[in-house]
């Protein structure tokens, strides 16, 4: 059984990494806002960057996250074994990436019993299909006893934003795409139709 549930996280574990990238890029070609704007079907998605631990190097993670008066707030699903997670312990200065603009923030775990259940909750809410489909939760309906139950491994972190951030590096890095892609298509047809065009003249 113990076997079964190890499977089961380490798949969970590589959909979740799938659905990650695809966000990622997503929020990195300028999309970050239209993904947040269907929150009770896609769910409210930002990105977060923290320091890991051990490389030193940035990593950028999509999460689901609630707004809770002003202040942002996520949960791991995975417990303690979450990089992410691991490395905000490290080091608890983050960036986010937010539909309303980039932010650099502190974080602080939330500990207390009567504080988790109900973030938990928001943020259950918060993440629309994702957490009926990878977690079997609706936290609409759930009671707290069953939601507390599932998720007594969950970890819940609030994130303080400090201050606003511009420049390179932030959302929208790669949206000089959309219009490269448009000339490059561009350019293939314009150049297919006048090789068929003097495909038809011999």
């Amino acid at each position: 059984m113990a076997n079964l549930d190890q499977d089961s996280d380490q798949t969970l574990k590589r959909l979740f990494k799938a659905f990650n990238h695809l966000m990622l890029l997503m929020w990195r070609l300028g999309l970050g806002p239209i993904i947040n704007a269907w929150p009770k079907w896609v769910g409210r998605i930002m990105v977060l960057t923290h320091i890991g631990r051990k490389s030193g190097l940035r990593r950028r993670t999509p999460l689901n996250y609630a707004l809770i008066d002003g202040e942002v707030y996520c949960v791991s699903g995975f417990g303690l074994t979450a990089d992410w997670y691991r490395n905000l312990i490290a080091n608890p200065k983050v960036e986010v990436w937010l539909p309303d603009g980039w932010w650099a923030g502190e974080v602080w775990v939330i500990d207390d019993p009567k504080l988790r259940l109900p973030i938990i909750r928001q943020v259950t809410i918060a993440s629309g299909f994702a957490a009926h489909l990878f977690e079997g939760i609706n936290g609409l309906t759930i009671s707290d006893a069953r939601l507390q139950e599932i998720t007594r491994d969950y970890c819940v972190v609030h994130i303080h934003r400090t201050n606003a951030l511009t420049g390179p590096g932030g959302p929208g890095d790669l949206a000089l795409a959309w219009p490269l892609a448009f000339f490059i298509l561009l350019g293939s047809w314009l150049a297919y139709r006048l090789f068929s065009r003097r495909s038809k003249k011999y």
